[in-house]
């Protein structure tokens, strides 16, 4: 290893334990300390070549935590050890053989893949004065961001008779985008059972193949927002033109368009404008086009277009397929009543198995304890203990008005006084963070309050917890009760 490099990584890792969150006591402290130590110390530099750092990390789990705990404090070590415009990449240890405090050789599990950044520049074909609602004025040059997971790709989505059709599909039409019968694709299915990961394996297909392609995937709730936001100031046009000039449309939840008819319009024009060009259209849904309720009938029967192919939840041999390939992913081997008694437990959907699998990988990685089945039957035991303590929008509501003495008719009220407004707007905050609810479903529940409203309430709260220590004391106090 190039020793001038291991200096650089050196300060780097000082840089981010002398910047460690303040604790409020010494105790604390030193468990984020003890924390981070646990982690760094299993994490080396392996090149730096034109700007472009990779780290060595035992598994996806390493990568995973980095990229949600310390992803800011990282970059901005580097930014002051390196420079600016350093790129991150990972590569995963090989598994190594049991027993072996190092493996005989650092194998590598093939190339790194970072998660797919902005381009740098605008993609051919878009006018330098067209407005990027993805992009906050006077914030950053136009870039567009595919916001594409590397995880979410068809190397890493196991097949089964639950979505073979929808996968076989899926993989003709990253080859081929826009020029299939399949246009649009329109998944649908329960909840967690993948439609988010095949929609984006199709866009991270295509921006492998055809790197020139502009690929875009996005939530509906953030088309809504972003049409409102265009729309109050009188830049639909501008808006539309954004949006037609993608190669690769990935809308996820489009059921969420239900009942805006402002929005939908937008959509249905783009949508024309695309189909019509030869650009592909991916569309995820809870419900087949026929039962979405409250859509445009013609935008229902562009639905139809293409194909429609219902995902459905995986049975136990999909599931057992699944937690192999995580856990091998991860650097772990279970036996095999190990992995019949997770693939037996979690029956609703992925996103369920995948939470358990993640609390077993945690588990044996911190504590570097060895599993055996009595020890995965208790801690599925303490995730069902836990699950059962929902902490639900009514709840939340409950805390909050305890905690701020006011009555839950003044927290759903229209009123704009700031003590009737902070405490509404931090309920509505907390039921974003701390439930599967939508933008949508918060705003019913607090009132009959519009989702831009709730959208809008979140943000703030977030911008003005980081410079103001009265609502920052609120947030921090608030979490504690609501969790208790």
């Amino acid at each position: 290893m190039d020793e001038n490099l291991m200096m650089i990584w050196q300060k780097c890792i000082q840089f981010m334990r002398d910047n460690l969150n303040a604790a409020e006591d010494n105790s604390d402290l030193k468990k984020l300390e003890k924390s981070f130590d646990m982690l760094f110390d299993k994490v080396q530099p392996l090149s730096l070549v034109a700007n472009n750092l990779t780290l060595i990390v035992p598994s996806d789990f390493y990568k995973e935590y980095i990229e949600d705990n310390y992803l800011s404090l990282l970059s901005a070590a580097l930014k002051k050890n390196l420079g600016k415009g350093v790129k991150l990449w990972y590569s995963v240890m090989e598994n190594r053989p049991t027993g072996e405090e190092k493996p005989v050789t650092m194998n590598m599990k093939g190339k790194s893949v970072p998660t797919p950044k902005m381009q740098e520049t605008m993609p051919q074909g878009f006018s330098a004065n067209i407005v990027n609602p993805f992009v906050l004025p006077g914030i950053r040059k136009v870039n567009i961001d595919s916001n594409l997971k590397s995880d979410y790709s068809f190397d890493n989505y196991i097949e089964g008779e639950s979505n073979k059709f929808a996968a076989t599909v899926a993989r003709s039409i990253a080859k081929r985008p826009g020029a299939t019968a399949f246009n649009p694709l329109f998944l649908h299915g329960g909840y967690g059972v993948g439609k988010t990961h095949l929609g984006q394996a199709v866009g991270l297909e295509v921006k492998n193949q055809f790197p020139d392609k502009v690929v875009l995937y996005l939530s509906s709730e953030k088309f809504i927002q972003q049409f409102i936001s265009a729309a109050k100031a009188h830049k639909q046009t501008e808006f539309a033109n954004f949006y037609q000039m993608v190669d690769v449309l990935i809308i996820d939840d489009i059921q969420f368009l239900s009942g805006k008819s402002a929005t939908q319009d937008s959509f249905f024009h783009i949508f024309d404008h695309l189909h019509q060009n030869g650009k592909q259209i991916i569309l995820t849904s809870d419900k087949a086009p026929a039962d979405i309720m409250d859509i445009q009938e013609r935008i229902v029967s562009r639905f139809k277009w293409g194909l429609s192919a219902e995902i459905k939840s995986p049975d136990l041999s999909t599931r057992r397929q699944i937690i192999v390939d995580k856990l091998s992913r991860d650097g772990i081997v279970l036996p095999g009543d190990m992995l019949d008694f997770l693939a037996a437990e979690a029956k609703t959907n992925v996103r369920e198995l995948i939470g358990v699998i993640n609390s077993v990988i945690a588990y044996s990685t911190v504590y570097k304890t060895d599993l055996s089945l009595e020890l995965l039957k208790d801690t599925i035991n303490k995730i069902a203990a836990n699950q059962k303590k929902v902490i639900n929008i009514p709840y939340i509501q409950e805390v909050v008005c305890d905690y701020f003495g006011i009555k839950k008719e003044q927290l759903l009220s229209k009123t704009r006084k700031r003590e009737i407004a902070l405490p509404r707007q931090l309920a509505m905050y907390f039921s974003k963070e701390l439930t599967n609810a939508t933008f949508t479903k918060i705003g019913e529940e607090m009132g009959g309050k519009d989702h831009s409203t709730v959208m809008y309430a979140c943000d703030t709260i977030k911008d003005v917890s980081k410079i103001d220590k009265e609502v920052k004391k609120y947030v921090k106090d608030l979490a504690e009760r609501i969790k208790k």
